[in-house]
């Protein structure tokens, strides 16, 4: 071996060296094994479903999920355009090949699955190159789709479900923008709502934040939002919830809270802990039916290698 040869070795071998003591400082392997790509998912068991159907006791349901169109604003610069066509049959021409004199629409869309409704997956955001259960973005982010951690894996969402309503707790109809809810905070309204939360549960908080300002002033919605301190996260995460979701655009308080890091509640529920997030989540019948408990079934569009998914999940009680 040359000089040359014994000098790049060493360089290689450090680079190794400190890339390994990048991945120990920003990421540790998850509880559920080197290779789980659910996370939190893990917590749907038989017994938590059985568990969770129990809650049905009225019959009733109700779409945790809004509507949306190609005006409905999201987080710069997603969007959707939408088209309704029918295929070969300009000119009032019938498809006859049907036996009958058929006519149809069909749809086609371009968006951005990150749009209104949506569940963010574990790829989505990090922090320093890395993602859930140390996986690094240069080895799973590629432009056909993430090679892991992709919301087609995972499985079927369901549970216990329980809302905090925030508004009520601070004697508002809609809390304000960059509003923030602490650990403290969501003790507070828990306990004063007699809702408690459990391992494996969603959680949800309600704000207002959709019902009292998308349509009437959607600018406003979606420049700020009340939401989430960097310690609330952290709270949420200590009881080992399954995902954590509001009917605001992003979970965390925007502006943030003064000492705060802008979204570092993703970070911690996604990256460390494997718990997914659920945004602009249509609260606002539960909380005015003081729905605080409830089973929650959530199965996403299973598109390979997608990182969210415009969702509508289902809460029955």
């Amino acid at each position: 071996m040359n000089k040359f040869t014994r000098t790049l070795g060493a360089g290689l071998f450090g680079l190794l060296l400190s890339g390994n003591a990048v991945a120990d400082d920003h990421c540790k392997p998850s509880k559920w094994g080197a290779d789980d790509e659910i996370g939190a998912a893990n917590h749907v068991t038989p017994e938590q479903v059985l568990k969770a159907s129990k809650l049905i006791k009225k019959g009733e349901s109700h779409p945790l999920g809004i509507v949306i169109d190609p005006n409905t604003p999201a987080f710069p610069p997603r969007g959707m355009m939408l088209q309704v066509v029918q295929p070969n049959q300009q000119g009032g021409q019938k498809l006859t090949d049907f036996g009958y004199a058929g006519n149809y629409n069909d749809d086609i869309a371009q968006l951005w699955f990150g749009i209104g409704p949506q569940i963010d997956g574990l790829g989505h955001l990090g922090e320093d190159g890395y993602y859930y259960n140390c996986n690094d973005e240069k080895e799973i982010s590629q432009l056909t789709g993430l090679t892991k951690l992709g919301v087609h894996q995972i499985p079927p969402l369901v549970g216990r479900a329980v809302l905090i309503n925030m508004a009520k707790h601070f004697g508002v109809d809609v809390m304000t923008a960059g509003q923030a809810i602490t650990a403290d905070d969501i003790k507070a309204a828990a306990q004063a709502q007699s809702v408690q939360i459990e391992k494996g549960d969603v959680v949800l908080f309600h704000t207002g934040w959709t019902d009292g300002k998308l349509k009437s002033d959607p600018k406003a919605w979606v420049s700020g939002e009340p939401g989430l301190s960097n310690d609330a996260a952290v709270y949420l995460a200590e009881l080992d919830v399954m995902a954590v979701g509001a009917d605001t655009w992003g979970l965390e308080a925007v502006p943030p809270k003064k000492g705060d890091k802008l979204f570092y509640g993703h970070v911690t529920l996604l990256k460390d802990h494997g718990i997914y997030i659920l945004e602009t989540m249509n609260t606002g019948r539960l909380a005015q039916e003081n729905v605080s408990e409830f089973m929650f079934v959530l199965g996403q569009a299973r598109i390979r290698g997608t990182v969210q998914m415009i969702i509508n999940p289902v809460a029955m009680w």
